[in-house]
């Protein structure tokens, strides 16, 4: 069938019409497609301020700080009777013991010093002896101190009055202050010996005892970012940080750490967005999209 010229304009315009519809439908789309960021997803969280403690370790056992030994008088005394058990606490001139001469008056031995007792060797119906074994040993006032190896590169770093936390097995935690410290380094082991008088009020504790000791031996603040955010490669430490959507890696230097963040001294700055799970397949310029920390949902 022939269509007449006006039928053919009236065609064309339908269809010009047809495809400016078309391109009104995907124009907002190709746009909301550029507009919308590109790459990976990452987690990311904000370099903030933080304080560090910086510690020496200390291994070693737990001894008394004085110790003090009950003898008997003389020779030729049976022990009649026995009146503390080891681990009594007892006050200065508190009977101990009584001793029984050949002939005579008994004999009572009493306390030196208050304390705990930690060893008792009486028993009754032997003869007592001032050259056997003590009769009895009293730790003086109960006091307790932790003698330990440390480091020789720890060492500098200690000083007297330092306060340290004991972990003893078998036991909490108890809080001391460094005695004293080595001025010498063993030379095999490469390690120095310090003491550390325990304060908390009448601990619980066990003569030889092992334990641990966390000296904190100054303090340092600073930026700081989860550990997990850094990567460490043949130049050393660096971080990846989100800008303008982008990646950009920085060399930092580490500082003290923590269980779960580090200390960043240079190389970073506070505000700054940190990818905080620092991945090797992010490069240098990659987009990513970002998510802070705290809205990702917890399991």
């Amino acid at each position: 069938m022939l269509m007449t010229g006006r039928e053919w304009m009236s065609r064309g315009q339908c269809a010009r019409a047809a495809v400016l519809a078309a391109a009104c439908v995907l124009l907002p789309e190709m746009a909301l497609a550029q507009d919308s960021p590109k790459g990976v997803t990452v987690t990311v969280v904000k370099a903030a301020k933080a304080c560090f403690a910086a510690t020496a370790e200390v291994f070693g056992v737990l001894l008394p700080v004085e110790e003090v030994a009950v003898t008997p008088p003389r020779e030729g005394l049976r022990i009649s009777q026995v009146l503390v058990d080891p681990g009594a606490t007892v006050t200065s001139g508190q009977a101990l013991v009584r001793l029984a001469p050949p002939d005579g008056a008994e004999v009572t031995l009493v306390a030196p010093a208050a304390g705990t007792v930690s060893n008792v060797s009486a028993v009754v119906g032997t003869m007592a002896s001032a050259r056997a074994e003590p009769l009895f040993r009293i730790i003086a006032r109960g006091e307790f101190e932790m003698v330990g190896d440390v480091p020789a590169k720890d060492m500098p770093a200690l000083a007297v009055g330092q306060a340290a936390t004991i972990r003893v097995v078998g036991a909490p935690s108890v809080q001391g202050q460094v005695r004293s410290v080595s001025s010498t380094i063993d030379p095999v082991r490469q390690v120095g010996q310090v003491r550390i008088q325990v304060t908390t009020p009448k601990p619980r504790l066990l003569v030889n005892a092992s334990g641990r000791a966390t000296i904190k031996t100054g303090e340092s603040c600073n930026v700081a970012v989860p550990l997990t955010a850094i990567l460490y490669g043949n130049g050393g430490a660096v971080i990846q940080v989100v800008r303008r959507q982008r990646v950009e890696t920085r060399q930092v230097e580490v500082g003290l750490t923590s269980a779960r963040q580090a200390e960043i001294k240079e190389g970073l700055a506070e505000g700054d967005v940190v990818v905080a799970r620092a991945g090797a397949l992010l490069r240098e310029g990659d987009p990513v999209r970002t998510v802070n920390i705290d809205d990702t949902p917890t399991k």
